[in-house]
């Protein structure tokens, strides 16, 4: 065989090889391009486990739930226990601010345990909720069930608490349980209990 045949044998392999590989990267690319695509089409997920039914405790999952929901995450707020008490149409109009254990509280835990202090430090929470103009329980709910986030209440507390299906806000959803909430929780791309 001459030099130029062997030359070119040697040319037509790289040919092939070459045109093989362009035509495998053009394959990984279409299959990049496809995954991306499937992932930006992925809505993120958010679940809250809301426990505590307090004027103060109650505002973070709810400004957490619709914040999270204007950026388009899908959210669900699992209400047990205390928690609860946010999602009762009556008693979230109704929520308490305890002055005894809350360190940034003004006054020393002596005075706060004196009868009357937690309605005092309650009017004074509404006070400056009502001044800065901040969103009462009852609009952050609505707010955020108009922007889909699903409010569930645990069925064991509502049984325990023995509280009325009918006294929540309309659009709670109701009769859920633990397991659903964990999954509920496995599948999210953020979990927070508050």
């Amino acid at each position: 065989m001459s030099t130029d045949t062997t030359q070119a044998s040697t040319a037509d392999d790289e040919t092939l090889r070459r045109a093989a590989l362009e035509e495998r990267i053009d394959e990984l690319e279409d299959r990049l391009d496809a995954v991306e695509t499937e992932n930006d089409d992925t809505q993120p997920k958010m679940s809250i486990i809301a426990t505590k039914g307090t004027l103060d405790m109650a505002y973070p999952p709810l400004i957490l739930a619709s914040t999270a929901a204007a950026f388009g995450y899908e959210v669900t707020v699992f209400h047990t226990f205390w928690g609860l008490d946010i999602l009762h149409e009556a008693k979230s109009k109704d929520l308490k601010l305890s002055s005894v254990g809350n360190p940034n509280m003004p006054v020393p835990n002596a005075i706060a345990a004196l009868p009357g202090m937690d309605r005092v430090s309650t009017k004074m929470m509404e006070k400056q909720i009502e001044d800065n103009d901040t969103a009462t329980i009852e609009e952050l709910i609505e707010t955020s069930l108009e922007m889909g986030v699903e409010f569930q209440a645990c069925q064991m507390t509502i049984d325990l608490m023995d509280y009325d299906e009918n006294d929540f806000y309309d659009g709670v959803t109701v009769g859920v349980g633990a397991a659903t909430a964990i999954q509920d929780m496995a599948e999210s791309d953020i979990q927070l209990l508050v």
